[in-house]
């Protein structure tokens, strides 16, 4: 019951699933993205031992005594060294322990992460200094090459984070936490936790409804689904993040339609004319630049069945650039072919990728670029109609959640695993497949997904026309 560095990413997305991780852990196997994750991690990890191994000798740890003896030993690295401190309560597992020309040693991590700002980073970070207890700042050696320290500046966080883990460890009952779709839906204890919030109509459960706000309704007396759906906008009182007439209205009716399973239009749909050519892309995180690299410009045209589906595919990101002007040379012929084009996604990616690559490029000016992102841009957000005129029966407004669910677009993938994640851990698979059958393979997978995508957004598009005629 020791406080650990990697209880700190639990406690930053929820309280309960820290105390979970402690009381009544649950055994569970990653998803495949995650172990990508993982996976690139301990290679990165192992890049930096071999770097650090190049410079100076390096042993590592097996036991926290052996940690021990290698520092009064004065070894220049130790790696995978072993801290503990029982009287604070707290264990740790730095990947490198260097030794400094003071003869004092100066914990480090190797962190896939482009930033030293995230909280769990700082946490774990700040608890190795704890445990080495000379004031030294911690260093973290990130996904872009980077190397950043951390301090004193990291203290408050670390005392805020044990304060409340003793107080967890020492509840003898799970903590009451609101529903949030986001961290619950990727959380393992999802099925132990959703049962009570269900059981119990917690307001939470709401699209657009947090958790704060779900806290003031229930001290207001508005504690179930049932009641706000009862309820008026003169009766629901300004709470945070449900303030106003117009949040209060959509909340009340995101109640009844929960409830209710009906669709709710808060306004017409105004949907632009001329040829619609439904547009959606796949990008790769996890680069060697760390630069995102998108490896699939999708695009579904007139008549918009499965055989119009175009792509610009790429590779690798060492083709990223010729990607880039395969999209906007495609682009460019549909502007000819269709003068009213309306590249219509589902949220704004597409549109802040463009811009990205653009800025990558230095291509701002480019003509097709300034088109694209100008005043009189043919892109066009479908996710905006979807969120600003209708309420639905739906915990989430991802395109998914709209065009899978049985009593609105009701379209299904080809694939039902596949997904964003599933897209970029199917690529990561196609980059170190080396066998030219299954490379194939992967890659019409993932065409497919895509394509799939566009497809669900023309339907979407033919599910709000006949709505609102």
């Amino acid at each position: 019951m020791l406080i650990k560095p990697s209880d700190a990413a639990a406690w930053i997305s929820c309280p309960r699933r820290a105390w979970l991780d402690k009381h009544q852990p649950t055994a569970y196997e990653p998803d495949a993205f995650n172990q990508l994750l993982s996976d690139r991690g301990l290679a990165h990890e192992a890049a930096m031992l071999a770097k650090l191994e190049n410079q100076f000798p390096v042993a590592q740890a097996t036991s926290f005594e052996h940690t021990q003896a290698l520092i009064q030993q004065g070894v220049p690295v130790i790696y995978q060294g072993r801290l503990v401190d029982e009287h604070q309560g707290l264990v740790g597992y730095p990947d490198f322990l260097i030794r400094q020309e003071n003869g004092q040693y100066q914990s480090a991590d190797a962190k896939l992460s482009l930033s030293e700002n995230k909280k769990a980073i700082q946490i774990q970070l700040g608890i190795y200094r704890r445990l080495m207890g000379n004031g030294l700042p911690a260093m973290v050696f990130l996904g872009d090459g980077r190397t950043a320290l951390l301090g004193d500046e990291v203290e408050l966080l670390v005392d805020e984070f044990i304060t409340s883990m003793r107080a967890l460890l020492e509840l003898e009952q799970q903590p009451p936490v609101r529903y949030s779709h986001s961290k619950c839906r990727i959380c393992p204890y999802e099925a132990h936790c959703r049962p009570e919030f269900e059981a119990r109509e917690d307001i939470s459960l709401l699209y657009g409804v947090h958790g704060k706000a779900a806290d003031a309704l229930t001290e207001a007396g508005i504690s179930t689904i049932s009641k706000l759906a009862a309820s008026t906008i003169d009766t629901v009182p300004d709470v945070p993040y449900l303030k106003g007439s117009k949040r209060k209205y959509r909340a009340i009716l995101q109640a009844q339609s929960f409830l209710s399973g009906k669709v709710f239009p808060l306004d017409k749909v105004a949907l632009p004319e001329g040829t619609w050519i439904h547009f959606d892309i796949e990008d790769n995180p996890l680069t060697r630049t760390r630069e995102r690299h998108v490896y699939l410009w999708g695009f579904l045209l007139p008549a918009y069945a499965k055989d119009n589906f175009d792509y610009v595919w790429t590779d690798d990101e060492t083709s990223d650039y010729e990607g880039w002007l395969g999209f906007l040379q495609k682009v460019e012929a549909y502007r000819s072919l269709y003068p009213s084009i309306v590249l219509a996604h589902y949220s704004n990616h597409e549109k802040a990728t463009i811009r990205k690559y653009a800025e990558r490029y230095a291509m701002e000016s480019h003509a097709t670029v300034t088109w694209l992102l100008g005043q009189d841009s043919p892109l066009f957000d479908i996710q905006n109609p979807v969120l600003n005129c209708l309420v639905l029966p739906l915990q989430g407004y991802g395109l998914k959640d709209i065009c899978k669910h049985p009593d609105l677009v009701n379209f299904q993938w080809e694939n039902q695993e596949s997904g964003s994640q599933w897209s970029v851990v199917q690529f990561n698979r196609f980059l170190s497949e080396t066998n030219p059958r299954e490379r194939q393979k992967l890659k019409t997978e993932i065409l497919g997904y895509n394509r799939d995508d566009v497809v669900a957004t023309r339907h979407l598009e033919l599910w709000l026309r006949n709505f609102f005629d």
